[in-house]
């Protein structure tokens, strides 16, 4: 029978109902007696580092959790985290550079409901979950919600009240589950490509800037001293307003020695600054990275940790465009 270590963090599946609105307040033990029937395929230890709203989660706390499954890596065959929806796909992101070339699942869930609630979603995912860790063929950091298994650099939250609240952006979802059944579209286990690893630090100083039609590029002088790289979620397949402030405060930012990095605010299929000339031009004068077919939540939280590895250019560039738990596919050519 499996060992399993629940790694719960609060959200919306450990939460109850307040006078200021839904708040974590169930604590691990009591979550898994919710879900008796995981006592049929493993046994289960939990931990509480912390319990908040997802929208307090951040690099701290995913350091906390990168550390805890380095410490207890070799007492257990699994690891489940529940969590709050909101930044899930940010932690999931962040754990999956944090936690590298690991043989054993480390799953992410959480729900929509509480999981004290007659009618939620928090049973089922978290059963899901518990089933999903003890298979055989799961390893890495995964996204188990709504009867879907999603690589953690591929997961985004698309709804914010439906189930199927995840989706897996540019990349084939993991696994389907359904029952106790378990059906695997990507299995390559034997690909893992080096020794366990987990990293302890991450860069935070990461600047995202929206556009918007009509925007100043000023903006980004501002905050210019105060970051050490800057993504620019930029319209279409990647593009920069033919304004001068633009083009300058990018220059100013590349020539101090930080990363600028082009993502796009469509979710599927990715940039490619190429196409247009208000993107190539930008591209060649700067030699600009992309973010690709690659998550923004991919995107900002490798960014983190590459800058943490490393400040120069073309070693950044290298960790950025090298590719983690599926997380890019149709990279630089």
């Amino acid at each position: 029978m499996k060992k399993i270590l629940l790694i719960a963090t609060g959200g919306t599946i450990a939460s109850r109902y307040t006078d200021q609105g839904l708040s974590p307040a169930i604590p691990a033990q009591e979550i898994i007696r919710y879900v008796p029937e995981t006592s049929e395929f493993c046994t289960i230890d939990t931990c509480e580092p912390f319990s908040l709203d997802s929208t307090n989660v951040g690099p701290k706390q995913w350091l906390t959790i990168a550390r805890i499954i380095g410490e207890k890596y070799y007492q257990y065959d699994g690891f489940v985290i529940c969590h709050g929806t909101d930044t899930l796909a940010y932690t999931a992101a962040a754990l999956s550079y944090l936690i590298q070339n690991n043989k054993k699942p480390v799953v992410l869930t959480g729900s929509q409901k509480p999981i004290d609630l007659p009618v939620t979603d928090a049973r089922t995912n978290l059963v899901d979950s518990c089933r999903f860790a003890c298979d055989d063929r799961a390893w890495g950091v995964t996204v188990v919600f709504g009867g879907q298994a999603i690589a953690g650099t591929r997961a985004k939250k698309e709804y914010s009240k439906s189930y199927n609240a995840f989706s897996s952006i540019n990349f084939p979802p993991i696994a389907t589950l359904q029952d106790d059944r378990t059906a695997f579209y990507v299995d390559d286990k034997s690909r893992i490509p080096g020794d366990f690893r987990v990293y302890s630090e991450l860069d935070t100083n990461v600047f995202l800037h929206k556009l918007i039609p009509g925007g100043d590029g000023t903006v980004l002088d501002r905050m210019r001293a105060s970051t050490d790289a800057l993504v620019i979620e930029s319209f279409g397949v990647g593009g920069i307003p033919a304004d001068s402030s633009y083009y300058d405060a990018i220059r100013c930012y590349i020539e101090e020695g930080r990363q600028v990095i082009m993502a796009t605010q469509v979710v599927h299929e990715g940039s490619d600054m190429a196409v247009y000339e208000v993107g190539k031009v930008m591209k060649t004068d700067f030699d600009l990275m992309e973010s690709y077919d690659m998550t923004l939540e991919a995107c900002i939280t490798k960014t983190m940790w590459a800058l943490a590895e490393t400040r120069d250019p073309a070693q950044f560039r290298r960790l950025f465009y090298t590719p983690v738990g599926h997380d890019i596919l149709f990279g630089p050519l």
